[in-house]
């Protein structure tokens, strides 16, 4: 995991097989304030199709800021829950 600002932490799980991917997402996240962002890089397929449902079921905001092939970066922002 890599700090990208203040607000942004960086985590590169391209290869990272389902459903360690989402585990480690979590876990990300638990160590950031509310409010504060997590950019995380999947695969494609299953680790999109987990992770995204996984994270906005526990109340965060997700989203796609870059697809390439075989792989997307996504921005968590961490809920105030």
């Amino acid at each position: 995991m890599k700090q990208l600002s203040n607000n942004s932490v960086h985590l590169d799980l391209r290869g990272t097989p389902c459903p360690v991917n989402f585990i480690r997402c979590r876990l990300a996240i638990e160590g950031l304030d509310p409010d504060q962002s997590l950019q995380v890089e999947l695969d494609a397929g299953e680790p999109l199709a987990m992770v995204i449902p996984g994270l906005r079921d526990a109340g965060h905001h997700v989203e796609i800021i870059h697809e390439a092939k075989g792989w997307a970066r996504l921005l968590v922002v961490r809920c105030a829950c």
